[in-house]
């Protein structure tokens, strides 16, 4: 079977650099008016830029054409510098960034990589750089990324070059919680959702699927498991302190104690300091359930959330349920949920959104956007009453991420 996370067919030496001009067009973004969404996809990076209404949308690329685009990430503190975590042929895993907004773009002079095993150890290779997260506010050259297999890596030098978080990937307990690196997900296993507490950079959160959530609060220099209450119902033993497999996990912005986690196992929610996850997502709909990969939440209500769910039956097609696509808002903390089809497929769209594939702007009324499997982006900017599709025909949509820009 084909790697999933590989380009179909690498190019051989000697042809097109994906830095090519054939393979790659400026962004032109620099002009935008409302929100930015960039688009990472099996086969490229794109991007769609809004008008001040949110009406038009502009779709402009590709970048990396051809290439796998696991996400794209604009520095929200300084509001035009991009970082892009591609899988190329020629390159391997690596890191583009561009301090342009996308006019150009330079290559990490060290990405994320593990160190030389020594001669008789058994040594590790990055396989793709899966998340990006920029550091904390206070640290404005920082960036941390998720790799497959799960670690992760730190830059100190705004995406430039990129060191091992050694707390984490050296950990004496590393080989036991990742499972030594090896997980039967189509994508394969791999770090995401590395948070940074708003209030202190030293406490950094990060989830690993499989593997579970863990915590820092010295800056990565230790870790430990944060998954009481979170179920792994695939395990010989359901409740295990670590091995569950989190989706996607979000911190609240005004209340960095609230976290929110759609697993491969329900949806939950937890309030620090209690360390428990509670199950919110019994509260779905049982012809529903409450399988899927993303979770967006409003950044000023905590209490309401979004997600899309999947089929998660027997056979795990990961198709939206019944081939009806829908998105499912919580107002009350998980208590209810109530389901936001309008303008969506009625029947016969067999398609899902993966886990960083859903976000949603800061605007008021929120806009909601999610990129499906099918190459297709919707949008809703009522915070989910009704939808539009904004694009289609791109390739497998892999993450989906909002900016405004300038500044």
């Amino acid at each position: 079977m084909a790697d999933p996370q590989s380009p179909e067919s690498p190019e051989p030496a000697g042809e097109s650099h994906p830095l090519d001009p054939r393979r790659h067009h400026p962004l032109e973004l620099g002009a935008a008016e409302g929100p930015v969404l960039f688009v990472g996809t099996r086969k490229g990076s794109w991007a769609l830029s809004a008008d001040r209404e949110r009406k038009n949308w502009k779709l402009t690329g590709p970048v990396f054409l051809g290439h796998i685009v696991n996400h794209v990430v604009v520095d929200p503190r300084d509001r035009h510098t991009i970082l892009m975590a591609v899988r190329t042929g020629h390159l391997g895993p690596t890191i583009f960034r561009s301090t342009d907004l996308g006019k150009s773009w330079s290559e990490a002079s060290r990405p994320p990589a593990f160190e030389k095993a020594a001669p008789g150890e058994e040594g590790r290779v990055v396989e793709f750089t899966s998340w990006l997260s920029p550091g904390h506010a206070s640290e404005p050259g920082v960036w941390y990324a998720g790799t497959s297999p799960q670690a992760l890596f730190r830059s100190e030098d705004h995406g430039a070059s990129w060191e091992s978080v050694s707390g984490f990937n050296d950990h004496p307990m590393w080989r036991t919680w990742t499972g030594d690196g090896t997980d039967d997900t189509p994508d394969g296993p791999m770090t995401h959702s590395v948070l940074i507490d708003p209030r202190d950079s030293n406490h950094i959160y990060l989830g690993m699927s499989g593997g579970g959530f863990f915590e820092s609060v010295d800056k990565g220099a230790d870790w430990k498991p944060l998954n009481k209450g979170s179920v792994a119902d695939f395990a010989p033993d359901p409740n295990p302190e670590f091995g569950q497999d989190p989706h996607r996990v979000a911190l609240h912005p005004m209340d960095p104690d609230l976290l929110y986690q759609q697993n491969h196992c329900g949806i939950y929610r937890m309030h620090r300091p209690d360390g428990i996850w509670d199950r919110i997502g019994d509260n779905m709909p049982p012809d529903v359930g409450d399988v899927g990969f993303s979770i967006v939440l409003h950044p000023r209500d905590p209490q309401t959330v979004w997600v899309f769910p999947m089929d998660g039956t027997d056979v795990w097609p990961r198709t939206s349920p019944g081939g009806k696509p829908a998105v499912y808002r919580t107002r009350d903390g998980g208590q209810s949920w109530e389901r936001q089809d309008r303008g969506l497929p009625a029947s016969q769209a067999w398609y899902t959104v993966k886990r960083q594939a859903m976000t949603g702007d800061s605007r008021d009324p929120l806009g909601i956007y999610f990129g499906t499997t099918s190459g297709e982006i919707w949008a809703s900017t009522d915070e989910g009453e009704s939808w539009a599709r904004i694009a289609e025909h791109l390739p497998h949509v892999y993450s989906l991420e909002i900016a405004e820009l300038g500044g």
